[in-house]
């Protein structure tokens, strides 16, 4: 590679490592305990019972948790992917922002009501609020998106330079002999190459999840409509179909699979005259993609059952990819040490960066084939 592109690829380089690396030090330190969210967030204890399959009426639970919340309404039922629980929100409205919503949680088993913390608060909800919007909204979301572009950018040029790095040293060795910001240029330089694969990987699911919001309006605005339009759904003023009566015309509808959200008619993800199911399989790798069903509000009847777009289906896939949700404690063990060895990345690069700016950006004799360094 000639110098005058070495400079260019050194460049790029730099900057966007400088821009974005603040930005991924955040995501990595509120990215940490995230990855064990299930462990660490409120968690209700479960009593035995003797029929593990038995249910109890979501009717029942309904009116209990609107009991206790007079005037309000539940826009949605959220089960829970490992344990038999059902938590149901309420809100003032069907448009209500989920962060404002009371959540009341039941054993489907027996219809009793569990005591547990709010998810929507605590440090849980606090890291997760910080590491996918900064308490922002969609606008701090997209701006994380953009800081998740430059990371990649980052990514591809400290490969580029680490090429002309490599060739003056073996794999992995560290000059000790040499000054300390050698020793961490070679230690940063390593490091990254280690975690190269993971933290892409990281990095290009986490620019996609800052996507949710326009690719649910996507399929709001498209296949929810072209479902609901496979209906011609009838009058019957405020009438509504139970909603135990519901769940089961969706579990007979789509038998393997397991209803993991319903949306009220009227919610953003209903249309005012149907509630909308969204099932899952039972692997690993469908137990994240979403199959979504529409069902009439009034007579209880399914009408539509579709896959969901492929732009829907990455965004499902790189969520739980991100957060090393796939394989359980383990893969999560080794998500959190990736994670660790990325921080000391970052650290180093911000200290790489500030000791080269105290010295005047004089670069330490032998180190002229390696003008950047690799950071993350």
């Amino acid at each position: 590679m000639s110098a005058r592109r070495l400079r260019w690829w050194s460049w790029i380089h730099k900057w966007s490592s400088l821009i974005c690396t603040i930005f991924a030090l955040l995501l990595c330190l509120t990215g940490l305990p995230l990855i064990f969210h299930e462990e660490l967030g409120p968690n209700p204890t479960l009593e035995q019972v003797a029929d593990p399959r038995a249910r109890a009426s979501v009717d029942a639970m309904i009116a209990q948790a609107l009991a206790e919340r007079p005037g309000e309404i539940v826009p949605y039922l959220f089960y829970d992917r490992e344990k038999p629980i059902v938590k149901i929100p309420t809100a003032t409205s069907m448009t209500s922002a989920p962060d404002t919503f009371f959540y009341k949680v039941f054993d489907i088993r027996t219809g009793k009501a569990l005591t547990t913390g709010q998810p929507n608060e605590g440090f849980i909800y606090v890291m997760l609020r910080l590491h996918a919007d900064l308490f922002a909204g969609i606008k701090g979301t997209l701006f994380l998106g953009g800081m998740g572009l430059l990371l990649v950018v980052a990514i591809v040029s400290g490969v580029v330079l680490y090429g002309p790095f490599a060739r003056r040293l073996g794999f992995g060795e560290v000059r000790r002999q040499h000054s300390s910001r050698l020793r961490w240029l070679d230690l940063h330089n390593l490091l990254g190459i280690i975690t190269l694969a993971w933290f892409g990987i990281v990095s290009l699911t986490g620019v996609i999840n800052t996507l949710a919001a326009p690719i649910e309006l996507m399929w709001q605005s498209n296949q929810l409509m072209e479902m609901a339009v496979q209906s011609q759904a009838r009058e019957h003023g405020d009438r509504r179909a139970s909603v135990d009566l519901v769940l089961a015309k969706v579990r007979a509808a789509v038998p393997g699979m397991t209803v993991t959200t319903l949306a009220f008619p009227g919610s953003p993800f209903s249309t005012p005259s149907h509630y909308a199911a969204f099932l899952t399989g039972n692997t690993p790798l469908t137990s994240r993609i979403l199959k979504p069903a529409i069902i009439d509000a009034a007579s209880g009847e399914v009408v539509a059952v579709r896959d969901m777009p492929w732009y829907a289906t990455a965004l499902f896939v790189s969520q739980p990819l991100h957060f090393g949700d796939y394989g359980g404690l383990p893969l999560k063990i080794i998500w959190a040490a990736f994670d660790i060895v990325t921080i000391v990345i970052l650290i180093s690069g911000l200290y790489l960066w500030l000791a080269r700016w105290r010295a005047g950006g004089a670069i330490p004799a032998g180190t002229r084939t390696a003008p950047a360094e690799l950071v993350r």
